[in-house]
C-alpha cells in the first residue's frame, strides 16, 4: 500500500493542522503564501476552521477531506487553507461572523469561501460529501461555487463587499454617549432576565442543548451577595446540583464534558476543554464559600484531580483539551454496560453500583450503553439503603476507583497537548482560588509552577506575550484574552501566595494590554494588538461565549488592580470599559454576565483589606483564613509583609507604607477608598467591618 504524501501542514505545530497533514487536499496554513497563490492563479480561497477535539470536524475530514475525488475538486478550483481556531481566534472571529450573517448560525467546522483578498462571499459549517437530509453535499457546493466564480464573479464580489461592510459595522461597540455611567439597575435587570429563562426542574437557562455558562452562575452568586435574595441563590444551586449529578460530569475521572445535548444534563458532547474545567471549578468554589456545601468542594477537587493527573505537562503548563471520540466513536471511552461493571466489581457490588449510577441493560446512550449519572441525591440513596452518608461515600469511592482503573486501560481520546496562554491563565486562577478556599497547598504549587512556565516560555524578552506553546515552540502574538486572562490568574495567585512578584506581573501585563489593545476612539479593547497583522477588520470581542469576553475580564482586572494598588489610571481604563458597554448591557444584560460582574465591582461598595505581618506566621494565617472562606466579590486583599517583600509592596501600592502590624503581630486594616477603620487583630471584628462589601 502506498504511503500517503504529507502536505504543507506536516510542518505545523498545531495538533489540528497535523491531523490533516496526510489529506490528499493541498492544504496551506493561514498566511501570505496561500493568498499570493490565490491572487496569482485567480482562484478563490476555501477556508476551513476547526480544532483538534471537534467531533464534526473529524466527520467532515473522514467524509470529504480524505476523499480523493473531493480533494481533486478543491485542489483544482480553490486554494484550500486550514486554520486552528484555538491558535488563531482572530481569524475565526471574523469569518464566523460572516457565516452567521449568511446563514443565521455558526459552529465548527467552519467552511468559508473567500476572494483572493480575503473577503468572504459564501459559507456554512459542516457539509456532508453528497446531498442528503436537505443539505447540499460538499462536492455539489464546490462545483457550483467554482462555476459561479467563473461565470458570476461580479455577483459574488458584490456579496463580499456587502459582507465586509456589515462585519466592519458590527465588529465594534457603538460609541457611547459622553461621560455616560452604566445604570446600577442593570444588575437587577440581569437577574430578572436569567430568572425568566431559568429551568426550575433541571437547572440551567433555556432549553436543550444546555451549556454550563459558569460565569452567569458567578454573576448570580455576586447578585445574591448584594441583595441576599434566596431565589437567586436557588437558581445557582439547582443548576450546580443537576450538573454535578448528570452525565456531563465525569463521575469517575472528574471534570466536565463540553455541554449537554438534552435538558437533563445527561447526554453530553464528550470533549473536555481546559477552560470549562477552570471556570466551573471557580464557580463551584464560590458556591462552596456561599453555602458551605461539601458537595461543591468535592466537585472542585475532582476537577483539579483530573487536571493534575491528565492535563498537566511535564514543564508545568496545562494542556488544552481531550477529544469526544475514541476509536472513531463519540463517548466510547466513557460509557458502560452492566456486564463491564460486573467484571470490574463482581456481582454484588456491581448490582449496587449500577443501581446508583443508572447503568441498565437498555442503556441511556447508544447501543445499550450507559453514561454514569446520579438520578437521585446521595443522601436519599443512603437513606434507602439504611447507610450513613459517610459510609456510602466510602463504598462508592472504592467502586469508582476500580472502574477508573479499568477505564484507564481503554483507548483514550486524543489529547490536544498545546499550551495556550489564556486558558492557562484561567486554570492558574482557579487553582489559586482552590488553594485558598480548600486549604490545599498542592493547588498553590501547581498554579505557581504553571505561571512560571507561561511567563518564562510564552513571554518574549521585549515583554510581548505569545499565544501558544507546543513541541518546544512558542509562537503567535498574543490576543486580548491572553493578557486579560493571565493577569486575572496572576491576581488570584498573588492572593493565594502574597508573593509581590505575581502582583507585579499582573500589573505589567495590564499596562501592556492597554498599550496594545485599547480603543482610544470608542473605549474598550480590540481583540488584536496594534502590532498584529491586520485582517479584514479589527474586531472587538463583545459577547460572553464559552469563555468570558476579553473586554469583561480586562475591565474586572483593571478595576481590581486599580483598587489594590491605588492606581487611578488602571481604574480609569476599567471604568471606561464598563461605560463603553453600557448601551449593550442595558439592551441585553443576559449576553454579558462577566461584564455584569465587572459592573458590580464598579458600582461598589468595595473595600480594601490590608493584612500587615508575616504571611508565614500563624497569626497572619488566622486573619487571612476567614477571608479565604468567605465569598467577598467586591473586596481586594493586600499584604504588607516585613523586609524586602514589604518594600516591594509599598513600591507597588504606596498607601501600604502607613500600615504596620500592632505590637509586631498580624493586623488587619479594613479600608474604603483607602480611609481605614481602626486596626484589629480579631478576625470576627475584621469580618464585621466588611458586611456591606460582601
Amino acid at each position: 500500500m502506498q504511503a500517503k504524501t504529507e502536505n504543507r501542514l506536516g510542518r505545523e505545530k498545531s495538533p489540528y493542522l497535523l491531523q490533516h497533514a496526510n489529506n490528499p487536499v493541498d492544504w496551506y496554513p493561514w498566511g501570505e503564501e496561500a493568498f499570493n497563490k490565490a491572487r496569482a492563479e485567480d482562484r478563490p480561497v476555501f477556508l476551513s476552521i476547526g480544532y483538534s477535539t471537534c467531533h464534526w470536524c473529524h466527520v467532515m475530514e473522514r467524509e470529504s477531506f480524505e476523499n480523493e475525488a473531493i480533494a481533486a475538486l478543491l485542489n483544482e478550483h480553490f486554494v484550500p487553507v486550514k486554520v486552528d481556531r484555538e491558535e488563531r481566534p482572530d481569524v475565526d472571529q471574523v469569518y464566523m461572523q460572516a457565516v452567521q450573517i449568511l446563514t443565521g448560525q455558526g459552529g465548527w467546522p467552519l467552511s468559508v469561501f473567500l476572494a483572493p483578498d480575503g473577503r468572504p462571499f459564501w459559507g456554512g459549517t459542516y457539509f456532508p460529501p453528497e446531498n442528503r437530509f436537505g443539505r447540499p453535499g460538499f462536492a455539489t457546493v464546490l462545483t457550483a461555487l467554482s462555476e459561479a466564480w467563473r461565470t458570476r464573479r461580479a455577483e459574488l464580489l458584490d456579496s463580499a463587499d456587502k459582507l465586509k461592510s456589515y462585519i466592519h459595522d458590527h465588529s465594534r461597540l457603538p460609541r457611547p454617549e459622553a461621560d455616560r455611567e452604566p445604570d446600577p439597575g442593570i444588575l437587577a435587570l440581569g437577574v430578572q432576565q436569567f430568572a425568566a429563562r431559568f429551568d426550575p426542574a433541571q437547572g440551567g437557562f433555556g432549553p436543550a442543548p444546555k451549556f454550563p455558562r459558569s460565569h452567569a452562575l458567578s454573576f448570580l452568586l455576586g447578585a445574591h451577595a448584594r441583595e441576599r435574595d434566596p431565589a437567586v441563590l436557588r437558581m445557582v444551586e439547582v443548576t450546580l446540583d443537576h450538573m454535578a449529578r448528570g452525565g456531563m460530569h465525569d463521575q469517575l475521572g472528574g471534570g466536565f464534558h463540553r455541554y449537554s445535548t438534552d435538558a437533563q444534563w445527561l447526554v453530553p458532547h464528550f470533549e473536555k476543554m481546559l477552560y470549562d474545567q477552570a471556570l466551573l471549578a471557580r464557580t463551584y468554589l464560590e458556591a462552596y464559600q456561599v453555602t458551605g456545601k461539601e458537595e461543591y468542594a468535592g466537585v472542585a477537587r475532582g476537577i483539579f484531580t483530573y487536571i493534575l493527573r491528565d492535563m498537566t505537562a511535564a514543564e508545568g503548563g496545562f494542556y488544552s483539551a481531550e477529544d469526544a471520540d475514541s476509536e472513531g466513536e463519540e463517548g466510547k471511552f466513557y460509557v458502560w454496560t452492566p456486564e463491564e461493571v460486573r467484571q470490574a466489581l463482581g456481582p454484588e457490588e456491581s448490582a449496587f453500583f449500577t443501581g446508583v449510577y443508572d447503568v441498565t441493560s437498555s442503556g441511556n446512550f447508544e447501543d445499550g450503553r450507559s453514561i454514569l449519572n446520579l438520578k437521585r441525591r446521595l443522601p436519599d440513596v443512603a437513606a434507602e439503603h439504611r447507610m450513613e452518608p459517610a459510609a456510602l461515600a466510602v463504598r462508592l469511592e472504592g467502586a469508582r476507583a476500580k472502574l477508573l482503573a479499568v477505564r484507564s486501560r481503554r483507548v483514550r481520546p486524543h489529547l490536544d497537548d498545546k499550551v495556550l496562554t489564556d486558558w492557562n491563565g484561567l486554570m492558574i486562577g482557579a487553582l489559586a482560588l482552590g488553594a485558598r478556599v480548600l486549604g490545599e497547598s498542592a493547588y498553590r504549587a501547581a498554579a505557581a509552577r504553571a505561571a512560571s512556565f507561561v511567563l518564562a516560555t510564552l513571554k518574549r524578552p521585549d515583554g510581548r506575550l505569545l499565544k501558544r506553546y507546543r513541541a518546544g515552540e512558542a509562537a503567535i502574538p498574543g490576543y486580548l484574552d491572553d493578557y486579560a486572562f493571565l493577569a486575572w490568574g496572576l491576581l488570584d495567585l498573588y492572593r493565594a501566595t502574597f508573593d509581590p512578584s505575581h502582583l507585579e506581573s499582573a500589573r505589567d501585563l495590564a499596562r501592556e494590554m492597554v498599550k496594545l489593545f485599547w480603543d482610544a476612539e470608542g473605549g474598550g479593547f480590540f481583540f488584536t494588538g496594534a502590532d498584529s497583522p491586520q485582517l479584514l477588520v479589527r474586531t472587538q470581542e463583545i459577547y460572553d461565549a464559552a469563555t468570558p469576553s476579553g473586554n469583561a475580564i480586562a475591565a474586572y482586572v483593571l478595576l481590581s488592580l486599580g483598587d489594590l494598588t491605588a492606581d487611578p489610571e488602571l481604574s480609569r481604563y476599567g471604568r471606561e470599559t464598563v461605560a463603553a458597554f453600557a448601551p449593550a448591557l442595558e439592551a441585553s444584560p443576559l449576553s454579558f454576565p462577566q461584564m455584569l460582574i465587572a459592573l458590580d465591582f464598579a458600582v461598589g461598595p468595595t473595600a480594601e483589606v490590608v493584612l500587615a505581618g508575616d504571611p508565614e506566621s500563624a497569626e497572619f494565617r488566622a486573619m487571612a483564613g476567614p477571608l479565604d472562606r468567605r465569598f467577598l466579590p467586591r473586596v481586594v486583599v493586600a499584604a504588607r509583609p516585613p523586609g524586602d517583600a514589604g518594600q516591594r509592596m509599598v513600591a507597588l501600592a504606596p498607601y501600604l507604607a502607613a500600615h504596620e502590624p500592632l505590637d509586631g503581630k498580624a493586623t488587619a486594616f479594613v479600608c474604603r477608598n483607602y480611609a481605614c477603620a481602626l486596626p484589629t487583630r480579631d478576625p470576627e471584628a475584621m469580618l464585621s467591618q466588611l458586611v456591606d462589601a460582601s
